[in-house]
């Protein structure tokens, strides 16, 4: 990764949390939950691929529509994360691989 990638990198992530600073502040909250259990467990390639950005375009059809933020993803919203990424490759994955890995070394 060269200096121009991480400068292309650092210009997207400005833009879309520009995006994401420009909704209701219940969606900006809830976004920023979702965003941090997606970071604890979400899919590995989360900052490359479309899933984030596709949560804001999601959450600004919603506030075009008129519509609360929980009545787009409901009361739960690590559920609704987890039906997100519940095809993904995650982090989780990758720990518990890790775990049995290092356990049937262990035994």
């Amino acid at each position: 990764m060269g200096i121009q990638d991480i400068i292309e990198g650092k210009k997207q992530w400005r833009t879309h949390m520009a995006r994401v600073n420009a909704l209701p502040p219940d969606y900006r909250i809830v976004y920023k939950e979702m965003q941090k259990y997606l970071f604890k467990v979400g899919p590995v390639d989360l900052l490359d691929g479309p899933l984030l950005p596709g949560i804001v375009d999601f959450f600004e059809e919603g506030v075009a529509a008129g519509k609360g933020v929980l009545e787009l993803i409901g009361s739960d919203v690590a559920a609704f994360c987890d039906g997100l990424v519940a095809e993904s490759r995650t982090y989780a994955d990758l720990y518990q691989e890790s775990i049995d890995r290092d356990s049937g070394t262990a035994g």
